[in-house]
């Protein structure tokens, strides 16, 4: 499956793009964004590309280069990292403050399909989650990153009770979280949990039958709590909201697009603050949401919610 980026059209619209502008495309993936706003800001703009996929800037990399998408009179850079580093990542690449940023947060479908990590429950596959498994770019090629992230096999076979119950109940926001806890200490105690198939299994036993009246998958929420854990995925969120005035220009715009409502939260929070202390002025009374007409062609795109700033102080 290709992974099709939502409010495509709402969020190009909403950037204010033309030509000759810096935009950064904070989690570009597959380039669906990216591929929309090359087109409005040549001549001589430039796009900076960042993900935490070192595949996917790979393959960017060779789409840019066998359909020949450029820029005239400008430049792309594409850089393998977290979008949480924007301000060291300017600094590094000799960029000044950008006219507009760009984070989609929703999850590659690609990513879940081809990645082999164990991000989604209908394959089985080692329990990893990570964006990043260690590395990063320099100038002068691959270094080892500061801290080294925890596979989620490592967090479920390790942490107590309490721990899990709470990344369960917190990041996944799942009514279940102290029944499956418990059930995974006392599965893990005859033989470890290495596996998504596994996983599974030891969360169905727990729930029973019935669960959300068969709705969504028992696992769904356990899944998405161990991955916005594992990746740090709410801190990064709130490390790039207080450095917008770090990375964009005064008037420049900021686009958000989330998938749940932790996230959503975070961001509504934050852009209220920011309009309150005078520092950016919210162009999203509410939130931009799908049309029907996506929603049938991308049902991937029912729980996104798009809002946007306009940065007034930096």
């Amino acid at each position: 499956m290709t992974h099709v980026p939502v409010l495509l059209k709402e969020a190009i619209e909403i950037l204010g793009l033309k030509p000759g502008k810096f935009i950064i495309d904070g989690t570009v993936g597959a380039g669906g964004h990216a591929a929309e706003i090359l087109k409005k800001i040549e001549p001589g703009g430039t796009l900076l590309g960042i993900d935490w996929n070192k595949t996917a800037i790979e393959k960017l990399e060779m789409r840019i280069k066998d359909e020949g998408l450029k820029i005239k009179k400008g430049k792309i850079v594409l850089v393998y990292g977290n979008y949480a580093d924007l301000p060291k990542i300017l600094k590094e690449k000799n960029l000044l403050k950008a006219d507009g940023l760009i984070i989609d947060l929703g999850f590659s479908t690609e990513e879940l399909e081809k990645s082999g990590r164990g991000f989604s429950f209908l394959k089985d596959e080692p329990l990893d989650m990570r964006y990043d498994i260690g590395e990063v770019e320099s100038e002068k090629g691959k270094v080892k990153s500061g801290e080294r992230i925890q596979t989620v096999a490592e967090i479920v076979n390790s942490y107590s009770e309490k721990e899990l119950a709470d990344i369960f109940y917190i990041y996944g926001e799942e009514r279940m979280s102290r029944q499956i806890a418990k059930k995974i200490v006392e599965e893990r105690r005859k033989e470890r949990i290495m596996t998504t198939g596994r996983l599974v299994e030891v969360v169905k036993m727990a729930v029973g039958k019935g669960y959300e009246k068969g709705r969504i998958n028992p696992a769904t929420r356990v899944f998405q709590a161990l991955r916005i854990y594992v990746n740090k995925e709410l801190e990064n969120l709130e490390t790039i909201l207080k450095n917008l005035p770090e990375i964009i220009r005064p008037n420049g715009r900021v686009v958000i697009i989330s998938f749940h409502s932790l996230e959503d939260r975070i961001v509504k929070n934050y852009f209220k603050q920011m309009e309150k202390e005078g520092k950016g002025e919210i162009l999203t009374k509410k939130p931009v949401v799908a049309s029907k007409e996506e929603i049938i062609s991308n049902p991937r795109s029912r729980s996104a919610k798009l809002r946007a700033i306009i940065i007034i102080k930096s």
